[in-house]
């Protein structure tokens, strides 16, 4: 099958029917398509040629983040609210966007779209920026005709699911930070203040204290072999990064181990219910049926165990069992969630109770993330005492031994 062109930007000069001369840009995937584009609009091409692209400063970005799908998400339904059109509203925003690499996507889509296709196509030709969730939930309100108001939800979705990553991230990065930067420290004094101390008690003449030649014998190990740690440390985070991107299987260990880490495996289980909630919630909410939406729902938990959880579920309800039910079998879902759920059932109003559900472990995971960094502070605090400490002691041992010989 032939690769579809891709769209690019082009600059155009020509003439309207007045006879006026008027000029602009188009994205397509030849000047003769923008051409005929231009014609139909009424326009006479005089020159069509492609837009040279920018130099790229030290400062311009061109990575899409999740973040920037969201607030585009937003503008996006915040424009069609407004009542502008949708092609319209992608090119203002597109335009307006100082992400080089969000503009060039924005208007690519806008080109798909003006060319007749469906948002929904012209979404899933972008797999990398727009998950599954997104293309069904817009492709079901392009069924249904409320777009804009699905476009609200995803927004509001995404603004969620992006808060609750960034309060997870933010509470494991505090004390990773910590120990880099402890371990940095530690090293620079075993390489560089250590060996000055063992010049100077080389010269008492006296045995040194246990404590103080063990902390010389790691010195010497560090001045003679740091090129060794240094590329353990580099080769063991690649390794990791790498066995985790491509090995499946340890990807899943990772998953199932992450659960079981005492205090942050309990904030994760109810981060992964939390998104389990909201994201079926907005699928219900648009019209989704529930079959087909516990396959996005799946892979929206973020953890192996829950995926595998919604594939099960969603294999139950398809042979007809209750969404309850199946979900008590899993036996991941805490009792509450279940009851919540088997309400919703009974009074038909499950997207209503699962919002209630993901509000509540959306807060429980804010409540367990600040008691996790008001334990770890004291925490970190005190290791960073003993082991800086620790060194300090043991390179002084000597000099108050010598003092209380003199």
């Amino acid at each position: 099958m032939a690769k579809a062109a891709k769209s690019v930007m082009y600059v155009w000069e020509g003439t309207n029917k007045q006879g006026k001369k008027v000029s602009g840009e188009m994205t397509g995937q030849s000047d003769a398509l923008v051409k005929a584009v231009l014609r139909r609009q009424g326009v006479n091409p005089i020159k069509v040629k492609k837009k040279p692209q920018p130099l790229l400063g030290i400062g311009a970005k061109t990575k899409i983040s999740p973040k920037d799908i969201t607030v585009f998400s937003r503008q996006l339904a915040t424009m069609m609210s407004a009542g502008v059109p949708l092609v319209q509203a992608f090119e203002i925003v597109g335009r307006g966007h100082e992400n080089a690499g969000m503009q060039e996507l924005i208007l690519g889509v806008k080109s798909d779209v003006e060319a007749g296709g469906r948002l929904t196509d012209a979404l899933r030709k972008r797999p990398r920026y727009f998950s599954s969730l997104y293309c069904n939930l817009v492709e079901a309100g392009e069924h249904a005709g409320i777009l804009e108001a699905i476009l609200h939800k995803i927004a509001a979705y995404m603004e969620k699911t992006e808060a609750l990553k960034s309060k997870i991230k933010s509470a494991l990065f505090y004390p990773s930070a910590v120990i880099v930067v402890a371990f940095i420290i530690v090293t620079i004094l075993m390489i560089f203040v250590i060996p000055q101390f063992k010049e100077l008690f080389s010269s008492f003449g006296a045995d040194l204290p246990a404590l103080t030649l063990m902390i010389i014998n790691v010195s010497n190990w560090f001045v003679n072999y740091w090129y060794i740690l240094l590329f353990a440390v580099i080769g063991g985070v690649f390794a990791f990064l790498e066995a985790r991107k491509r090995s499946l299987k340890f990807g899943h260990f990772l998953d199932r181990m992450s659960l079981k880490i005492p205090i942050v495996g309990i904030i994760l289980e109810k981060a992964a219910i939390a998104r389990f909630a909201r994201t079926l919630e907005t699928m219900f909410a648009a019209g989704t049926p529930l079959v087909e939406a516990m396959e996005s729902v799946a892979g929206a938990t973020g953890n192996i165990v829950y995926h595998d959880a919604c594939i099960h579920i969603r294999d139950e309800i398809s042979t007809g069992t209750q969404l309850q039910t199946a979900m008590r079998e899993t036996k991941l879902f805490p009792n509450m969630v279940i009851q919540m759920v088997a309400i919703g059932e009974e009074s038909g109003a499950i997207d209503t109770m699962l919002g209630k559900v993901a509000d509540w472990y959306e807060q429980e995971v804010d409540d367990a993330v600040e008691a996790l960094t008001s334990l770890l502070e004291p925490m970190i605090m005190a290791f960073l005492g003993v082991v800086i400490g620790g060194l300090v002691v043991g390179m002084y041992l000597p000099i108050f031994k010598l003092g209380a010989v003199v």
